[in-house]
């Protein structure tokens, strides 16, 4: 079989030197490049006093949390619900989160409840975690008296357990308004028997009945704790909350160690003290603490307490 080959030949004027062939210019293709990956988003700014000086006693600080029995989330925000965290606190242990590297918040919509069977329950948002009530409903709550999460001894208002934490949290928007268990109050958490502490956590614009002689905490309410002993509170801030009484904390009967946090802008708005005087629905007493009770003590150190405001009484 014959094969044709066309040959192209430069061919040269008479006389003339050969011009070399032109050598082709190839583009040099830019590699690509990975950016690097950007840093993560800085926690939630640190709440407390970061200049209190106030020794912090071993078992007022954080609780360890490096080896969780239950983590909320896989990772990304959307996985981090309400559903998740009434499950979790409902299960009890130590508890953390993984939402991913940014901050992110949490509407609930239930009331996270502890069942008085768990023995300890840590709930530790690493910094990142803000819980909100969205104004609508208390966030976190404890009642060892309470017959619906278990009653688990004949002494309900004076046992070991459960004991909870709370630490590098953030409560927003609670909102206990018309509850009236226990006598309410507690608008972000509300707390009986047992043990109680709070540690590195941020509490906002928090609410609970606008009058009433007793009720009190925007933020916290506790009644009783095992053997008389303290509520921890430590390098915390407590800011515009707003309740009849104590606009931040409000106890009865219960003792607080108050260390290296802050409390400020919160309000007691009710009217007519306590108890209340003819004609008034009572409260107002105590801006950002009111305590009540016959046997107590609180202890307050290395924390800046300024700008709150009590309608009636001026206490704390």
């Amino acid at each position: 079989m014959a094969v044709a080959a066309a040959v192209l030949v430069g061919l040269t004027a008479c006389g003339s030197q050969p011009q070399p062939s032109p050598v082709p210019v190839v583009a040099e293709t830019p590699q690509p490049t990975t950016p690097a990956p950007p840093p993560p988003p800085p926690p939630l700014p640190s709440p407390g006093n970061p200049d209190g000086g106030a020794a912090v006693p071993a078992d007022a600080g954080p609780e360890d949390t490096s080896a969780p029995t239950r983590v909320i989330g896989d990772g990304t925000p959307a996985s981090c619900t309400s559903d998740a965290v009434v499950a979790a606190v409902a299960a009890g242990g130590i508890i953390t989160f993984a939402c991913g590297a940014a901050p992110v918040t949490i509407t609930m919509t239930a009331t996270a409840k502890v069942v008085n069977a768990k023995p300890k329950i840590v709930l530790d948002g690493g910094g990142r975690v803000t819980l909100s009530g969205d104004g609508k409903r208390r966030i976190l709550y404890m009642n060892t008296c309470d017959k619906a999460q278990g009653w688990t001894t004949s002494h309900c208002q004076d046992q070991e357990t459960p004991q909870l934490t709370v630490q590098n949290l953030t409560f927003v928007d609670g909102d206990s308004t018309g509850e009236t268990t226990e006598g309410g109050g507690g608008g972000a958490i509300f707390v009986r028997g047992g043990r109680f502490k709070v540690v590195n956590s941020r509490f906002l614009r928090n609410r609970c009945d606008p009058t009433g002689p007793d009720l009190g905490g925007a933020a916290l309410r506790v009644l009783s704790q095992s053997r008389g002993l303290p509520v921890y509170v430590v390098s915390s801030t407590f800011d515009g909350g707003v309740c009849s009484n104590g606009g931040a904390l409000s106890s009865i009967g219960v003792s607080w160690v108050v260390l290296n946090s802050v409390l400020t802008n919160n309000s007691a708005i009710g009217r007519g003290a306590n108890p209340a005087k003819a004609g008034t629905p009572g409260g107002g007493s105590g801006g950002a603490i009111y305590l009540d009770g016959n046997l107590f003590t609180i202890r307050i150190a290395g924390t800046i307490i300024q700008d709150n405001h009590a309608s009636t009484a001026r206490q704390l």
